[in-house]
């Protein structure tokens, strides 16, 4: 059979061509910094026109890494414990949280590689939250990793055994899956009737805050079984908790690597960080004298610029240098991801990453965005955390 030579010309030509346009978008991808576009039409901040704007960068005018912990650092830290209200319970609040070792176990069961154990965690003095613990079988050496892995905002707290937990379990992480307080607190209350709860026993604290001290009392649980390595403790979340992933990485330092999958990263773009439940924009600080502040003002600190100031690069880069992992759905579309990150999470990523790059470890921070959808797991999503945390809890390049 004889090739038309100019067909095959043709379609080198049109393979080239492709090959360079996936290049050029990838360049484009690691050189974004801008804003996202607000496609959220729910968003008391619509802002047209804010991905026109860049991020402001976290290390202009930084030369050594000192600079960042000594100058910069401080400046970020401050602005956003600011925002959460606060980082744990004043002393007043203190006496609703006890002794998180005191669990209630109310089920084992055996499952070839691990046994599974329900148990309830007293959260706080008057409220157990359930659990499942995950126990690796087979023989221990040394101490074992381990992952706690929330649940979104639709199935409840068992399901992420099915997404992670098992996957873990089988090759010797310790296990404990659980839920935000959001989804299930005090008198069964859940969204705003949850977080007006939280405020009605502890004064002012974000409810995103609240789920980071949360986790971090879980992890206290962790270190006090026999088997845990403290200091190889990680977190996974989706959706609803990757929102959460994202808060812990940054203020709960006893986790030593946290994978958030599609929480979209900015924080006015196409999800609802806004709502009473998570960041609460709109309600007035109690303590601040007029004007009036808001989570809003103090994200949005120049009103003649289209979009925020501060943002989630922020929150990302005090992760630094504890490894972190983004991981996007909808890496086919532009600003248009809904609650997945997209093509414009880019830009967030890339000023966190900066920090990272000046502290000399640019390959603790990653965003894998995939076209796998809003999903916890997915063909190109499953690769991604697992390889991460094989790499920063278990050692393995």
């Amino acid at each position: 059979m004889r090739i038309n030579s100019s067909l095959v010309q043709a379609a080198i030509g049109i393979s080239i061509a492709f090959a360079l346009a996936g290049t050029a978008i990838a360049q484009a991808d690691s050189q974004r910094l801008n804003r996202h576009k607000v496609s959220n039409p729910k968003s008391p901040a619509q802002y047209p026109g804010a991905e026109k704007y860049l991020l402001p960068s976290l290390v202009e005018g930084l030369k050594p890494k000192d600079d960042w912990y000594k100058k910069r650092r401080p400046e970020i830290l401050q602005r956003w414990t600011t925002i959460l209200g606060k980082l744990g319970p004043n002393e007043a609040g203190r006496k609703w949280f006890g002794d998180i070792r005191k669990a209630v176990i109310r089920e084992k069961t055996e499952e070839p590689a691990y046994t599974r154990i329900l148990v309830d965690l007293p959260m706080e003095t008057d409220f157990l939250q359930p659990h499942v613990l995950l126990l690796p079988k087979g023989p221990l050496k040394g101490k074992r990793p381990a992952v706690i892995c929330w649940t979104s905002s639709t199935p409840d707290y068992k399901k992420p055994e099915e997404w992670w937990g098992k996957w873990l379990a089988e090759r010797g992480y310790v296990v404990l899956t659980g839920w935000s307080f959001i989804r299930n607190y005090r008198e069964g209350t859940t969204g705003k009737a949850a977080s007006d709860l939280l405020r009605e026993r502890f004064g002012h604290w974000l409810p995103i805050g609240r789920m980071v001290y949360d986790v971090q009392r879980e992890a206290e649980y962790l270190r006090s079984l026999p088997d845990v390595d403290p200091k190889r403790i990680g977190f996974i979340g989706f959706s609803l908790s990757a929102k959460t992933a994202v808060y812990v990485a940054a203020f709960a330092p006893e986790i030593a690597a946290t994978v958030s999958v599609d929480p979209h990263i900015a924080a006015n773009g196409g999800t609802n960080w806004y709502a009473p439940w998570y960041m609460d924009w709109l309600r007035p600080y109690p303590d601040i004298p007029t004007p009036e502040r808001t989570v809003l003002s103090m994200l949005d600190t120049d009103p003649d610029t289209p979009g925020f100031e501060h943002d989630h690069h922020e929150v990302m880069a005090l992760a630094a240098p504890r490894p972190f992992l983004l991981i996007g759905g909808k890496g086919d579309v532009e600003a248009e991801g809904g609650d997945s990150d997209d093509r414009q999470s880019w830009g967030y990523f890339n000023r966190a990453k900066e920090v990272y790059e000046l502290l000399g470890v640019p390959d603790r921070i990653r965003f894998v965005l995939t076209t796998d959808g809003h999903s916890a797991t997915g063909p190109t999503i499953d690769p991604a955390w697992q390889s991460f945390f094989e790499r920063w809890l278990r050692g393995k390049k």
